[in-house]
């Protein structure tokens, strides 16, 4: 979940220690610069969030080769807009022009100016706080489900959620959290949290191994159907999902501004993206195969009602809890620096605390709402705007080839931008 502290911020001062922004490093400070086990930890860190655990339903919508193809070909358009990031920053960084570009949004501005800057803030404040209302889905169905299940294997297993004091049990604890977020949130320096964010990685890779042992105990003592391929309309669904599970984009720069040897980057940050990809590959193909039809939006839920199975939800929950806040965080800023001056705006952070949690309650499915994060935001934040940007900034040096590459990425970005955005309203508003 570090991934997500990793867009547009402003520096603290006075002495200080800074605000978690895009350019705070994952594991260290700038002094100490990251060795390449370091820099492959960092990366790790900043792409692994809890889109992974949607990722078996997804298998079964898109079907299992088609999720796996899917997941590898996300992986390398990702990683190429990451280098892109990262090749433009070399071409315009001097001490002539811009002596340091930090962040996504630096790199905005210098490359087409406030109009720049706009778009990456736009983008940045739509899937932060997408994430979040993905986060608020996943602790209302989660618990919903753990402390109220009807016992029944359906993927719908919500929609016969019982009622607490007249509400709906996932809007309850929604709500539940509501009071308490408006407090975590206020807080103006968030540095106490950041190791939270550690802490929920760890907790999230936990829960795959858990998740996974349970899969394979599943698949040993039963046969399921399953599926291979889907339709061109599951393709482009599931390309969301996989989209919002590499969640790192914004983390380019810092991370290879903290790399001791930074020539070795791309390398390591391919075989990361590799190591990653055959993760979510085998962790999608290993739930979807053990629960089939019946996989749910969150494959948490597929687990049994013991002990450990109620620790490793609980524990997904409190860290996706305290998450909340630092997900949160750059849009504030954004939306200070904007607008209030740089100042801090408490009102204004409710009044988003509060947005935020209207939208999750009307979304039931989880993975649909990462679909739908994933293709309208994650696919301009990582394939158009990286490609944009570094057309425009070599537009009259590359090769034509070169340039067709960076025009076919845009082109290819907003098309599956535009049919993934549609088929994930498809189906969210069961249209």
């Amino acid at each position: 979940m570090v991934s997500d502290i990793k867009n547009e911020a402003t520096s603290s001062s006075n002495g200080l220690r800074p605000i978690p922004r895009e350019d705070t490093p994952l594991l260290g400070t700038s002094d100490s610069l990251s060795s390449t086990p370091k820099t492959f930890a960092n990366v790790f860190i900043a792409i692994v969030g809890a889109g992974v655990l949607g990722l078996p339903y997804t298998f079964m919508r898109t079907g299992w080769v088609t999720g796996v193809l899917m997941i590898f070909v996300v992986a390398g358009l990702v990683y190429r807009g990451m280098m892109l990031l990262i090749e433009t920053r070399c071409k315009l960084e001097s001490p002539l022009t811009y002596s340091k570009i930090n962040s996504f949004g630096d790199l905005g501005f210098a490359v087409c100016g406030p109009i720049g800057r706009l778009a990456v803030d736009f983008m940045i404040i739509a899937s932060q706080a997408g994430f979040c209302v993905g986060y608020l889905i996943f602790i209302g169905n989660t618990l919903a489900n753990l402390f109220h299940s009807t016992g029944t294997v359906s993927r719908h297993y919500l929609n016969a959620s019982p009622y607490i004091w007249g509400l709906q049990a996932k809007t309850f604890y929604i709500w539940s959290c509501f009071p308490f977020q408006l407090g975590l949130n206020a807080i103006p320096t968030l540095t106490l949290l950041a190791p939270m964010s550690i802490f929920a990685d760890i907790v999230d890779l936990g829960s795959m191994g858990v998740v996974m042992v349970e899969d394979v105990s599943v698949i040993l003592k039963s046969s399921i159907d399953v599926h291979a391929f889907g339709s061109f309309r599951m393709f482009c669904y599931g390309l969301g999902v996989a989209l919002f599970s590499f969640e790192g984009i914004g983390m380019a720069l810092p991370l290879e501004s903290e790399a001791r040897d930074k020539k070795k980057f791309g390398a390591v940050l391919a075989w990361a993206m590799m190591f990653i990809a055959a993760m979510y590959g085998f962790f999608g193909v290993l739930g979807y195969f053990a629960f089939g039809e019946n996989t749910r939006d969150i494959v948490t839920a597929n687990m049994g009602k013991g002990v450990l199975s109620g620790l490793v939800q609980l524990g997904l929950c409190v860290n996706l809890f305290f998450t909340f806040p630092l997900m949160m965080h750059p849009v504030y800023e954004v939306m200070e620096r904007r607008y209030w001056e740089g100042r801090y705006c408490l009102w204004m952070r409710w009044v988003l605390v509060m947005v935020v949690s209207l939208v999750a309650l009307f979304v039931p499915n989880f993975t649909d709402f990462l679909s739908l994060v994933g293709s309208s935001t994650c696919c301009i934040l990582g394939l158009v705007l990286p490609s944009l940007f570094h057309y425009i900034a070599f537009q009259n040096e590359l090769k034509k080839e070169e340039l067709m590459l960076d025009l076919g990425m845009i082109v290819l970005g907003v098309i599956l931008g535009v049919l993934g955005t549609w088929f994930s309203l498809v189906e969210i508003l069961g249209l």
